[in-house]
């Protein structure tokens, strides 16, 4: 990966908190800096086609309570161990 030098301004206090977070890790603050920008970089990325396909969601109806979802993970889990059990006689 080639590096590019740029220079930004912060404040005191987010330098004072990179400078902390250096000496714990022993890593140099460039380096906490660059992590930071990648991973703000990362979050704000757009992606050119949607991370799933209609085809690959389904509908579960109508608004779901805790109890609902808690429900509907245990079935699908209990499903899926029953498939896994089978096929792996």
């Amino acid at each position: 990966m080639a590096l590019k030098r740029t220079n930004v301004y912060a404040d005191d206090s987010d330098l004072a908190l990179i400078k902390e977070a250096a000496a714990r890790l022993g890593l140099s603050e460039a380096e906490i800096i660059r992590e930071g920008i990648h991973r703000i970089a990362l979050a704000h990325r757009v992606w050119d086609e949607p991370f799933v396909s209609d085809d690959e969601t389904f509908d579960l109806g109508d608004p779901m309570n805790r109890g609902d979802i808690g429900s509907t993970l245990t079935e699908g889990y209990e499903a899926r161990e029953h498939r896994n059990r089978n096929h792996a006689a």
